[in-house]
């Protein structure tokens, strides 16, 4: 396993910031982010991060990791079992999706990453009510726009892992997600249980770059991603949506938990 930690500045990450999600937390609809409001705050975001100068506020830590797909799990590093849930309900023709049909059985590579705000953003000391919400609204943007430069520097440095060395895309096109491989992050649609954190924590020592975990599975600071990046030319994300208590009863017996330990985790995916 080879594994880097990384810092990020404002100026590095200011190109990768998706600024849709950043109006939107202003409650400013994709019709209105032209609007003379919407780019005053945005331009007032800007400056607050400028004043920062080359100050850290993101860090990152990644790990390359080799992998196998052995049916719904991904073996990593030989002896870590990563349990995953395959879907139940897909549209006509396609096949059910599981992460792990992307991880060959034959021997492969995964990445596991987090990325995170710095204390600087987490602890700006700043009276005015205004400024603390442009850095709040801005913090979760900072976390995704370190995934986001992180990922690209994965694709194409081939000391990292370097599967797409000849990768030119522009932030906008990174932020269409026009690159090869994918990124699900814990808790999102592909990867929907929250405590599988604490498996890929047991090889990323997240807390090295500042993440605390909850006994939820929450990470501190919010503003904070984890996932794992594979690099297929297939993959792509899906939701795995409904599940069975059949498939609930397979994936507690996989992950050597109860059903009933993991519904706090999937109850939104347990169907009725």
């Amino acid at each position: 396993m080879k594994r880097e930690i990384f810092s990020y500045t404002a100026p590095q990450l200011l190109p990768y910031i998706d600024w849709s999600y950043f109006f939107h937390a202003w409650g400013i609809g994709a019709r209105a982010t032209e609007s003379k409001e919407a780019q005053e705050v945005k331009r007032d975001a800007i400056a607050l991060l400028h004043s920062m100068g080359d100050a850290t506020i993101a860090n990152a830590v990644f790990a390359l990791c080799d992998a196998k797909g052995c049916d719904d799990d991904i073996i990593i590093e030989g002896s870590t079992t990563l349990p995953l849930l395959r879907q139940q309900h897909s549209h006509e023709g396609e096949h059910n999706l599981c992460l792990s049909d992307f991880v060959s059985p034959h021997g492969d590579k995964i990445g596991l990453f987090a990325t995170t705000v710095s204390n600087r953003l987490c602890h700006t000391g700043l009276d005015d009510t205004y400024h603390n919400l442009l850095l709040q609204t801005m913090a979760s943007r900072i976390a995704e726009a370190a995934a986001t430069l992180l990922h690209m520097e994965v694709r194409t440095n081939t000391a990292l892992w370097g599967y797409a060395p000849t990768e030119r895309l522009t932030p906008e096109e990174l932020n269409l997600e026009k690159f090869q491989g994918i990124r699900p992050a814990v808790g999102y649609p592909s990867l929907p249980d929250q405590s599988v954190i604490f498996i890929i924590d047991e090889l990323l020592h997240m807390n090295e770059i500042g993440i605390e975990l909850t006994p939820n599975g929450a990470m501190n600071p919010h503003a904070s991603v984890c996932g794992i990046m594979i690099a297929h030319p297939a993959a792509r994300y899906f939701a795995v949506g409904k599940i069975s208590d059949e498939q609930l009863r397979d994936y507690a017996r996989r992950r050597g938990a109860t059903p009933e330990s993991l519904y706090r985790f999937l109850f939104k995916n347990i169907g009725k």
